[in-house]
């Protein structure tokens, strides 16, 4: 199944696509948030539900606000090399703001004199019931609600040089984690999965999960040793090559548009404002 929510910031409406047709679910829950996920999400019979229409709606993200945004770095092996480092041994692991999730469509907003801002397509997943000390990646996989295309939108010099030795001061300002437009059910997915970046139409990031140093199961098996992961928690698991960090491409500035895309999680379009 797929899901999502429309609507004005902070009074979104819970839609499930089923069938082929779009679902609205406000008569079966208030939110797509932990309650709703660790439940199961929607198990009943899609036709009984009223129709929902997008017509004039703005898609929010396609889950409430989580209570945790977990972040793993430099987990593609081709991104860390470009950013000068060796692959890491064991997850690199940092924390975002939760307020930082916004639409997938909404504006990013650079922060007051930055001047590093920087895109990062990325695999969100998030946990649809509470894992603490998995014996194992393949049980941590059975924790997943769904899966999520994330932007982890980053301000360099905070995260590097102003960081004072972690890097969420550069990963935690507002506006910078565009989610969504669909949280997607492991069910619809087949693995790997092909991610893409765009600033101004032209290509940035264009590579695949198998360039993942660690999966999936892996991530939630590993940060389960360290902390307990609830559900509607979200884990951003890192982005690919092809970011302005490794030197290539021009950071953004206002103006410009960042588009993204995950093979069959959805397409957004975010705008960057000064």
């Amino acid at each position: 199944m797929r899901y999502l929510r429309i609507g004005a910031p902070g009074a979104e409406r819970p839609v499930l696509y089923a069938d082929g047709a779009l679902r609205d679910l406000s008569g079966v829950t208030p939110d797509i948030d932990g309650e709703f996920l660790a439940g199961g999400g929607y198990r009943g019979d899609p036709a009984e539900l009223p129709m929902a229409d997008l017509d004039g709606h703005r898609i929010g993200a396609p889950i409430a606000r989580p209570g945790v945004v977990l972040c793993v770095g430099q987990n593609y092996a081709a991104h860390a090399a470009e950013s000068g480092a060796p692959p890491p041994a064991e997850p690199i692991v940092f924390y975002k703001a939760p307020n930082t999730v916004i639409g997938p469509d909404d504006d990013i907003l650079i922060p007051p004199g930055a001047k590093r801002v920087d895109w990062e397509v990325e695999l969100g997943v998030v946990i649809g019931r509470t894992t603490r000390y998995a014996a194992s990646p393949d049980e941590a996989r059975e924790c997943v609600a769904g899966y999520v295309l994330s932007n982890d939108v980053s301000e360099r010099e905070y995260q590097l040089e102003r960081s004072g030795g972690q890097w969420s001061k550069g990963k935690s300002c507002e506006t910078f984690n565009p989610l969504g437009p669909w949280l997607v059910t492991p069910d619809e997915l087949s693995f790997p999965l092909r991610l893409r970046s765009w600033v101004n139409d032209a290509t940035r990031q264009d590579s695949s999960t198998a360039d993942m140093i660690f999966d999936v199961g892996f991530l939630i098996w590993h940060l389960s040793q360290f902390t307990v992961l609830e559900p509607g928690d979200l884990i951003n698991t890192g982005t690919p090559q092809g970011v302005a960090l490794g030197g290539r491409f021009p950071y953004l500035s206002a103006g410009d548009v960042v588009e993204l895309e995950i093979t069959g999680l959805g397409r957004q379009r975010s705008v960057v404002k000064g």
